[in-house]
């Protein structure tokens, strides 16, 4: 796959079915943009470059969380795509072939590389992971591990937790033709964010069990993803329609009943992306202006005000925000960047930030392995005091990061995209699917990119 830009100028040079893709991608460089604004919001949470550059007295997420931000943004961005990605396709099989592909080759590079390089003491690698090695790599084979129990081998593959949740319930409304229901659905995740923001109970599958309860539910998790796969491996439409109600009635077990944050956070994170489909669905007049207007307004009137009525005092030991401030103020942020970015949707974006959109999967899974090589190298160095010292660090961070994303851009995840394409069209050939041919839509995008995750999952300064 081409840089948005160089493919751009190819395709304009050719025939009316090159106008075609030149087109759908210029209809896409927004959402490129977007990511990378989120994959550089990211990167500055992370660098805390406000320190560097401004003495100030109080951390900046206190008013407006940049990692916040950079997650609700991600998730919007999924929500606008993913679910036109699975409607355009029509095959859920193909689709989670698709996924699997994209995001797994080079999550399993990134653990294994930061096995191999970096020392245990300043490894990446969660401790729990090197105390149970079985149970840890059963829990993130099936990136739910957030939801389950089991620490991250990663602690920045927390969101795809969600995002993969988010598959699951968008495969059991499809299958069972509910997939163009997503307002009623953005709706009641809201609603629910507002009515039960502090009610729901945390790890209540797993909160008394201790490590056999982890344990359990683990492999209860990893049988029924294992057997939802094989449903939709074998291509049958009842055999698919089994297996995605099996992903969607998980999915809203582990939501409901064994969050691991505040329940407005997590009830707001799906009430987010499917309000991401419904924007898509009134941009290609799937549904009225006036409803999805409504639907979107009420979700973000419920995020910003689930973070004043419940990101407070003892709540704040189990929220990703310092405060109420932070949570809303960033909330409200990446409703108003994506509201702009698809304003100026049919616009030209800047290349560099187009061409950081396409790199921010790996951004996102790298800089936290690259971070702890740089605290390593350093162990032994005074620390960096002066201004320009701490400037020279994080540029020279950010180049080395970019530097790499963008290999395992070019070098992992496009030829894993490749593969993906051609296992899928070999599976078609041998075992054809006997599901029903998708509807005509509107031009998709190419293979959409996970949500980024913004943060660690480790606690915040004591809270879990």
């Amino acid at each position: 796959m081409k840089l948005i830009g160089r493919a751009s100028q190819r395709q304009n040079s050719r025939t009316a079915g090159g106008g075609a893709a030149s087109a759908a991608s210029s209809r896409l460089g927004w959402l490129d943009a977007l990511r990378g604004i989120a994959a550089l919001s990211v990167a500055i949470y992370h660098l805390a470059l406000p320190f560097y550059w401004l003495h100030i007295e109080h951390e900046p997420r206190n008013f407006g969380d940049p990692g916040i931000f950079g997650v609700m943004l991600f998730f919007l961005v999924s929500g606008y795509i993913i679910p036109a990605s699975l409607e355009r396709r029509g095959d859920v099989r193909s689709f989670w072939a698709g996924r699997y592909f994209r995001i797994y080759p080079v999550v399993i590079v990134t653990v294994v590389v930061s096995l191999l390089v970096l020392p245990r003491n300043h490894s990446v690698i969660q401790g729990f992971a090197f105390d149970h090695p079985l149970l840890s790599l059963a829990g993130n084979a099936t990136m739910v591990q957030d939801l389950t129990g089991i620490p991250n081998v990663i602690g920045v593959m927390w969101t795809l937790t969600y995002e993969m949740i988010f598959y699951f319930l968008v495969t059991a409304l499809f299958v069972n033709g509910r997939h163009r229901q997503s307002a009623p659905i953005a709706i009641g995740f809201a609603g629910g964010a507002l009515l039960l923001g502090s009610w729901l109970p945390l790890g209540l599958l797993t909160a008394d069990g201790g490590l056999p309860a982890n344990r359990h539910l683990a492999l209860a998790v990893l049988v029924i993803v294992v057997t939802a796969m094989v449903c939709f491996l074998t291509g049958r439409a009842d055999l698919t329609r089994w297996g995605g109600t099996m992903l969607g009635g998980l999915g809203l077990v582990l939501v409901l009943l064994n969050g691991r944050s505040a329940a407005f956070e997590t009830l707001m994170i799906f009430a987010t992306m499917f309000a991401g489909t419904v924007l898509y669905r009134l941009e290609h007049g799937q549904i009225d202006r006036m409803p999805a207007l409504l639907c979107c307004g009420f979700v973000l009137t419920a995020g910003v005000l689930c973070g004043y009525m419940y990101n407070r005092d003892n709540a704040l030991w189990r929220t990703w925000s310092e405060s109420w401030q932070a949570f809303s103020g960033a909330y409200l942020g990446a409703w108003v960047v994506f509201a702009i970015g698809m304003l100026l949707r049919r616009r030209r974006f800047p290349r560099w930030l187009t061409w950081l959109g396409t790199i921010s999967y790996s951004v996102y899974l790298l800089h936290n392995p690259l971070i702890h090589f740089m605290n390593w190298k350093l162990e032994n160095r005074p620390p960096f005091t002066s201004w320009q010292d701490r400037s020279l660090q994080f540029f020279g961070l950010m180049a080395a990061l970019l530097v790499i994303s963008y290999l395992s851009y070019r070098l992992i995840e496009i030829p894993f995209q490749n593969l993906g394409r051609k296992a899928i069209k070999a599976l078609n050939r041998r075992f054809p699917s006997d599901l029903p041919p998708a509807r005509p839509a509107a031009p998709a995008a190419r293979e959409p990119q996970p949500a980024e995750p913004a943060r660690e999952a480790e606690p915040v300064a004591g809270r879990g």
